[in-house]
This record gives structure tokens, C-alpha cells and sequence, in this order.
């Protein structure tokens, strides 16, 4: 007993002399667009520091976050005058991507958005880029984001939207259909607190517009309304999600506040917070298990303008686009992921889903989550067509069922992992 615990400490203290050498010297391989000073950059380990194992896995870790990255690794190696080289190895991305989102229903709605985006401006991952929309009516935005503009930790993004859309107004005469047009300009400012907490503050100065079209009325909701508006957000994230290529594993939550003003009083200021709970887990070689938990909350104002809404792009694969809206949501999103097929750069996943949710009412209480009208739920399964060496490159092809009253059917088509 007493050989082992002195072989123990042996080993410790050999491995701890190991990790304590200087580094005096960092080289980045690998390495085609992306610039080398901007890697040096946003890393924690330089010549100035000492070798410590858990900066390196954190840098590495960091590195695999960026959409100009694919896979990253390090090497130590040992040097005559005792310090060590430190090589960052990185295996890029092709980061100028098209983006695509196809809705359709069994009533035979069709909407989709197509988009360009260039993930890596300027080799310093810079995201710029924009969309068009065709949702009955034309909408196109235009975004720009630089997480590292001003230093490893501060940053800063700049939003231009134009959307236009048909939205269903439930009124409680029936349902009235309203051309519906959001032009906003928003400006959020970046901050990284460490390697799992950031932050993102900012305005949103934006347009509402509301025109009727169609269907049931009521002198308390007028045909036509135009709003100006300010919003005020802010967005926290823990992230303590790694990946391997297309697998991921760990955990991360997303809080979203904002604070909504208003010039009139048929929609008037309103608070709102959701917070997004993800957990991916590894399943054997080949299989993902990942769920989605949003709980949000709004102030509860009777008012056919809701700001949660039912939605295939957004929470229930197969429902339609904006069938309904509430004041309050719960929605639990859950699939397992399976690699059917590896080859090269090639990947092909098949994955099984349920897709849930309720909503309260406007001026309702939260009773109403358990009310039938609300609950809807839709399992469904799709498939994943990955390129693993372009960014983001996951076309998905889901099929939802709705098993609660009133239920639809229909595909949510798209690139990337619903969520």
C-alpha cells in the first residue's frame, strides 16, 4: 500500500512539472482562410503563459464553436531547451452557404425562404448576409454579425428586416385574415463573459402595420393600424455543448428578454421572456438524443396581436404557419437522431420526433394550457443529407402528424437541425 501511494505521488508530481513548462512557441497548421492572428487572437494559450491542459482543451473546444471550423486539435511537443511548441491543428469549413426553409401543410400551404450567407468575413469570422421570403407576400433582411469585432470578448451585430406576412387574427366572431408588415432596424452589442456565459444587449426600432383582408370583424380591432416601436432585448446563453462533426453532446440554456413600447393602445407596451433549455446526448457510436424545452411568458393583454405563435418554422413541425397565438408557452421538441450511412464527407441521419405544446390564451389564465383546444402534438420523422466540411450543411426533410383535435400534416423542409 504504501509503494502504490508513493508511485502515485511520483506520477503526480511528474505530471504536474510536464504541464508547468514554459511555451515559447504557438504555431497554427491547417489553416486556409481563416487568419492565423485572428485564431491567436480569441485563444486563451500564448507564448507568455505556461502549458495548462485545461486552456488548451477550452481553446480547442472554443475553436470547434466557430462556423469557419470543422474539427480542431493541438500538439505538444517538447523542445532542447526544455519549453515546448504548442500547434493548433484546424480542419476549415466552406463557410459562403446558401440557407433554404420550405412550409408546406395538407391544406396545401407553401412558403419558403432562401437566403446567402458568408460565415467567415474577412477570415475572421464575420457573419454577413441576407434573405428573401415568399410567405404569400414578399420579405427580405439583410444581417451582419462580428462576435470578436473590438477583442476576443466584445463584439457586434447590425439587423435590417422587412417582413411581410398573412396573419389570422382570432377575434370572437371567427377569424380574420390581416397583411401583416414588421421594417425594423436593430443594433445588439456582444460580450463573452467566458468560455460558457455570453451575453447580447441592444435596440430594435421597428414598424408595425396591420391591414384587414379578409374574414370576421369587430369594432373594437380596426382594419387598418400602423405603430411605431421600440424594443428593448436582451439575450443570455450558457453553453456547454461540444461537438464532434455532425454529433453534439452537453447542455445549454438561452434566456430571451425584451421590453416592448408602444404608441397606441390597441397594442400596447408589453414584457415577454422565453428561455430555451437544450440537451444533446450521445447514443452509442451513431446515435444523438437531443430535446428542446421553451417556457415564455408575456404580459397578458387581451389582444388578437399575441406575440407567441404556433408555427412550423418555429416550434411544432406540420402544424401550418401561424395557426394560433397566446400570451404564454410551453413546448417540448425531442427527437434521436441515427447515422444510417458514413462515407467520407458524406453523412445521412435518420430521426424520429415529437413535437408539443400548449399556449394560454390572450387575458386568459394558465388553465388554458390544459385546455384541448391548445395542446397539439406531432410526431413525426425525417431525414439529414450532412456535408461535413461545409458549414451548416444539414438539409432536413421532417414530416409531422398531429394527434390532437383539429390536427394537420405536412413537411417542414430546411437547412440545419430544427433546433
Amino acid at each position: 500500500m504504501l509503494v502504490k501511494n508513493v508511485l502515485h505521488i511520483l506520477l503526480f508530481i511528474i505530471t504536474s512539472s510536464a504541464w508547468s513548462q514554459q511555451i515559447s512557441e504557438i504555431v497554427i497548421q491547417g489553416n486556409k482562410k481563416t487568419k492565423a492572428s485572428f485564431i491567436r487572437k480569441i485563444t486563451q494559450v500564448n507564448e507568455a503563459t505556461k502549458l495548462d491542459s485545461l486552456q488548451l482543451e477550452q481553446d480547442i473546444s472554443r475553436l470547434k464553436r466557430l462556423p469557419a471550423i470543422a474539427h480542431a486539435y493541438f500538439q505538444v511537443q517538447a523542445k532542447e531547451d526544455g519549453s515546448v511548441k504548442v500547434v493548433y491543428g484546424v480542419e476549415e469549413n466552406f463557410t459562403i452557404i446558401p440557407s433554404a426553409n420550405i412550409y408546406t401543410t395538407d391544406d396545401d400551404e407553401f412558403a419558403y425562404r432562401l437566403g446567402l450567407y458568408e460565415f467567415n468575413g474577412l477570415g475572421r469570422n464575420i457573419i454577413f448576409g441576407g434573405y428573401y421570403q415568399r410567405d404569400i407576400y414578399n420579405s427580405y433582411g439583410v444581417n451582419f454579425r462580428a462576435p470578436y469585432l473590438i477583442n476576443k470578448k466584445t463584439g457586434l451585430a447590425l439587423n435590417y428586416q422587412n417582413l411581410t406576412t398573412s396573419e389570422p387574427v382570432f377575434l370572437e366572431s371567427g377569424t380574420a385574415d390581416y397583411k401583416y408588415n414588421n421594417e425594423s432596424y436593430e443594433l445588439l452589442s456582444l460580450y463573452q463573459f467566458n468560455f460558457t456565459n455570453r451575453v447580447e444587449a441592444g435596440i430594435n426600432y421597428f414598424t408595425e402595420n396591420y391591414e384587414y383582408k379578409s374574414g370576421a370583424t369587430s369594432a373594437d380591432v380596426p382594419q387598418n393600424l400602423e405603430v411605431k416601436k421600440l424594443l428593448y432585448k436582451l439575450i443570455y446563453e450558457y453553453n456547454n455543448v461540444s461537438s464532434f462533426y455532425h454529433y453534439v453532446a452537453g447542455f445549454k440554456s438561452i434566456l430571451n428578454f425584451q421590453y416592448v413600447t408602444s404608441r397606441d393602445d390597441t397594442l400596447p407596451e408589453f414584457l415577454i421572456g422565453f428561455n430555451d433549455f437544450v440537451y444533446y446526448k450521445r447514443v452509442g457510436k451513431k446515435g444523438n438524443w437531443a430535446s428542446r424545452l421553451r417556457l415564455g411568458i408575456a404580459t397578458n393583454n387581451d389582444s388578437p396581436f399575441a406575440p407567441f405563435a404556433v408555427d412550423n418554422n418555429l416550434n411544432i413541425r406540420g402544424v401550418g404557419n401561424t395557426i394560433d397565438r397566446g400570451t404564454a408557452a410551453i413546448v417540448l421538441n425531442t427527437e434521436y437522431r441515427h447515422t444510417l450511412f458514413e462515407k467520407g464527407w458524406f453523412v445521412l441521419q435518420g430521426n424520429a420526433f415529437v413535437d408539443g405544446g400548449s399556449w394560454r390564451n390572450p387575458g386568459g389564465d394558465f388553465g388554458d394550457f390544459s385546455d384541448n383546444q391548445n395542446l397539439r402534438v406531432y410526431p413525426g420523422a425525417g431525414l439529414r443529407f450532412i456535408h461535413k466540411k461545409i458549414f451548416n450543411t444539414i438539409f432536413r426533410v421532417d414530416y409531422g402528424i398531429g394527434v390532437t383535435q383539429n390536427a394537420t400534416q405536412g413537411f417542414v423542409i430546411g437547412i440545419g437541425q430544427y433546433f
